[in-house]
């Protein structure tokens, strides 16, 4: 999608530091973070959100699984995923954020 900032990443026209990258997911540290570890994990795919999964995409949502897991370094981890705008989602392609290194607390605030 020649619009989307993660796209653009994806593919290098928009610098980010990247910390994962297989053939279905890229993942990279999130410009304003929340917690010591804040990691962005997308999918190559340009998908805009949970609602827009295809039958064929399951295998893209457990490689992001597996480079959550892989990134938490065995620590506790908070992986959410916002659903739209009133759910927060500001940029319109699937991505989940990877939260840790800090007591979360719940609600999240």
């Amino acid at each position: 999608m020649e619009n989307c900032l993660f796209c653009k990443i994806i593919v290098g026209e928009i610098p980010s530091e990247k910390v994962f990258e297989n053939e279905w997911v890229y993942g990279f540290k999130d410009i304003s973070p929340v917690a010591p570890v804040h990691i962005l994990l997308i999918p190559k795919k340009h998908i805009e959100s949970i609602n827009d999964i295809s039958e064929g995409d399951g295998k893209i949502l457990e490689e992001i699984s597996y480079a959550a897991k892989k990134l938490s370094n065995g620590k506790d981890y908070r992986l959410v995923s916002n659903i739209g705008s009133e759910a927060g989602q500001s940029v319109f392609h699937l991505h989940f954020h990877l939260i840790s290194g800090r007591p979360l607390n719940w609600p999240p605030g």
